[in-house]
């Protein structure tokens, strides 16, 4: 069994005022419009740890409460995707449906919150209203077992082989078939001088893979820019736009 782990998330750290409640003894934020658009829509932000989300997201988080989006996030602490970890994250889910929110959420990942989010939805294709992803790290082999190997183990509960024979079970662009089905949008913004988590080893497998299965996703390259909280990333437009034209 998979213990998740708080690691101090907090009103303090977030960009704006929220609720903060708990599912499961695990915390949750929602930030709620003055004014709900119609049928409640909400964004769905990864990761949420102590460090996100935050301030570099204010004018994202602004603008889309101002459109009457609620904007929420659920603390697993750094998990990696496993099917476990994932069942919990749908219990945030139906949490937030229970209290009359959309059923469909926009999902947002950023950097290692977009394997968190891409591992969610393609096992719930039918729950997802579109997909955003900021510099996402989408493959399991890339940043993952590279650079964070220990917590991607804890999470999958097998060894490094187990997992890496496995790795087409468990990989979010061999597992896009779902999604593809239900016509899920897919927005990636991504720079293209980025060493942590490369485009071409992430969201390059995503785009390849969703237009094998007949379906286009929105590009946005920044030209020389790497993983970095700049406002070519925190305040696009085009990132936006797609969201509150949806």
């Amino acid at each position: 069994m998979v213990f998740f782990v708080n690691y101090g998330f907090s009103q303090e750290n977030l960009p704006l005022p929220a609720e903060i409640f708990e599912v499961n003894e695990i915390k949750a934020f929602l930030m709620k419009p003055e004014s709900p658009a119609k049928g409640d829509p909400w964004v769905w932000y990864y990761p949420t740890l102590r460090s996100n989300p935050n301030l570099v997201l204010k004018w994202y988080f602004e603008q889309l409460l101002e459109e009457g989006i609620a904007i929420a996030g659920y603390e697993l602490g750094e998990v990696r995707g496993a099917p476990e970890s994932s069942e919990e994250f749908t219990s945030f889910y139906k949490e937030m449906v229970k209290k009359n929110y959309s059923e469909k959420p926009v999902l947002i990942g950023q950097s290692r919150g977009g394997l968190m989010m891409f591992c969610w939805a393609f096992r719930n294709p039918e729950k997802v209203g579109a997909i955003v992803g900021i510099y996402p790290v989408c493959n399991l082999l890339s940043w993952p077992l590279k650079n964070a190997k220990s917590s991607v183990i804890e999470d999958y509960g097998m060894d490094e082989k187990e997992l890496i024979d496995k790795i087409s079970n468990y990989n979010p662009p061999e597992n896009l078939k779902g999604l593809a089905y239900n016509g899920v949008p897919i927005f990636i913004i991504h720079g293209d001088s980025d060493s942590v988590v490369p485009y071409e080893e992430n969201g390059a497998l995503i785009k390849e893979s969703y237009k094998l299965l007949g379906e286009e996703i929105t590009l946005v390259m920044i030209p020389g820019k790497g993983h970095a909280e700049i406002p070519e990333f925190f305040n696009n437009q085009e990132l936006f736009d797609f969201i509150v034209n949806l």
